[in-house]
């Protein structure tokens, strides 16, 4: 397996640690208001890479954070005039609530910055006592010029970021690029007591201070996060932990890259988002799900609502052909099928699909093997004995919970009208008759609903006009 490594810019042959164990840390939500899609991307793809870790047989602690403590959220109380604390509470579960509607697998532990303040504040005065950082008017600095790494993960040195900085002169730093491990606090905002007088910890302490005690010091193997993070979230993370502990804070850097809406980032400050639960009301979990992971993690994504169309067929096309092995079972029921074997032809799309996934996490062209694997349904699963057919099902299934996609009937499977389904079954009967002027008329009338007829062996496939969806599947 290979992993595309941030900090060295190339792919790297994996190596767990422990053997068989991994640690996973991945930079979670500020909760303050609903996750748009832009975010939901970076969740998805790393509760891929879990999912991956899981299927090839490791176990995984997967911790992800919730900044329940912030600017945002103090803003947005203040605003509503509410509590804080019952501000981010409330939008924790609403997190839940639409991760669970993406088939995100929860974390093995979702810490919360407020449940860390006392390790923060060890974290920050560890780095104050050994010269690292330093007290200013009642704020905590952390001294980049202390760690001669710095800018590691950036790809530039301590020089080229400076003279690239654009930071405003603060006269309480030693350097502009200096940044803030303690906040002294402000009128009426929630504060914490501390060495240096009250306040509340800055945001980039908040997960090294976490990976410190959730993985007791030790480095880890992953840790990932959006794009945006590289710097100077990341940055700043490896500054404070690194200088510490002598080794590194993680061997692998991952992180997923934007979904773009007209050319531009998708993002709150711009106001060009679209939240996660909007989409899945109008579409589904599954469809998000599936145009999120359509293309390389690493890539940039564009989003448009053709592409959600395009999901909508897509899984339909996927779908169809896992409902049709059942179909195919009948078939060979009838037809008495038993010589001859698919297994080692189906096991070469198992194959190819691992093949893909281990390189850096390809679901783009882990899709396209699952589309190959249809065609190869469609095109030979009548002639499959019931062992083909159990072991091809079984191969779907590992495909949809690596990529947590769930099978599901389309919802208007059970809309069709008792007259419709009348209809359908004349039809079958005049075309058993051999009255195919009957059947036909019948098909046209159909069709003026909106209902497609597709015949297969002993039955006949009800599509909708307009999206390509199965509606149902009824056998004679």
């Amino acid at each position: 397996m290979r992993v595309f490594n941030t900090i060295t810019r190339k792919k790297e042959e994996f190596k767990p640690i422990n053997n068989n164990h991994i640690n996973m840390y991945v930079c979670g939500p500020t909760v303050y208001d609903l996750f748009h899609i832009g975010n939901a991307r970076t969740f998805v793809v790393f509760d891929v890479v879990r999912r991956y870790f899981e299927y090839k047989g490791y176990t995984v602690k997967f911790v992800q954070n919730f900044t329940d403590i912030d600017d945002k959220i103090i803003n947005k109380a203040n605003e509503n005039d509410e509590d804080i604390f019952k501000v981010s509470e409330k939008y924790i579960w609403e997190y839940y609530k639409d991760a669970e509607n993406l088939h995100i697998k929860r974390a093995t532990i979702n810490p919360k910055a407020t449940e860390n303040i006392n390790e923060m504040i060890f974290l920050i005065d560890e780095l104050v006592k050994n010269d690292y950082a330093y007290e200013s008017n009642g704020d905590v600095y952390f001294n980049i010029s202390s760690f001669k790494e710095y800018g590691k993960l950036f790809g530039q040195d301590i020089k080229t970021l400076k003279a690239g900085s654009r930071i405003q002169i603060n006269k309480d730093k030693k350097d502009p690029l200096d940044f803030i491990l303690w906040k002294k606090a402000k009128d009426g905002e929630p504060y914490y007591e501390s060495p240096w007088g009250n306040g509340r910890p800055g945001w980039h302490t908040e997960c090294c201070a976490m990976i410190g005690k959730y993985f007791k010091g030790e480095t880890i193997d992953i840790h990932g996060g959006g794009f945006d993070l590289i710097f100077p979230h990341h940055e700043n993370e490896i500054a404070q932990r690194e200088v510490l502990i002598n080794k590194p804070l993680a061997n692998y850097w991952m992180h997923c890259s934007f979904l773009n809406i007209n050319k531009e980032k998708m993002s709150k400050s711009l106001g060009n988002f679209f939240t996660t639960r909007e989409i899945v009301e109008k579409y589904s979990g599954n469809i998000l799900r599936f145009f999120l992971l359509s293309s390389h993690y690493r890539n940039e994504l564009c989003f448009s609502e053709d592409q959600l169309v395009w999901s909508n067929k897509s899984l339909s096309r996927i779908f169809n052909a896992y409902k049709f092995l059942d179909i195919y079972e009948e078939e060979s029921k009838v037809k008495n099928i038993k010589e001859r074997r698919y297994i080692d032809d189906i096991n070469k799309f198992k194959d190819k699909f691992i093949e893909k996934m281990d390189d850096d996490f390809n679901t783009s062209d882990g899709i396209s093997v699952i589309f190959e694997f249809v065609k190869f349904i469609n095109a030979y699963g009548e002639n499959f004995t019931e062992e083909d057919r159990v072991y091809a099902k079984n191969i779907f299934n590992e495909f949809f919970s690596v990529l947590g996609i769930e099978f599901e009937e389309d919802n208007q499977c059970r809309e069709l009208s008792e007259e419709v389904r009348e209809m359908i079954k004349t039809r079958w009967e005049c075309k058993r008759e051999r009255d195919f002027s009957s059947a036909d008329k019948i098909r046209d009338s159909l069709l003026s609903l909106g209902i497609v007829l597709e015949d297969i062996p002993k039955g006949v496939r009800v599509v909708n006009s307009k999206d390509n969806r199965i509606i149902d599947t009824i056998l004679y």
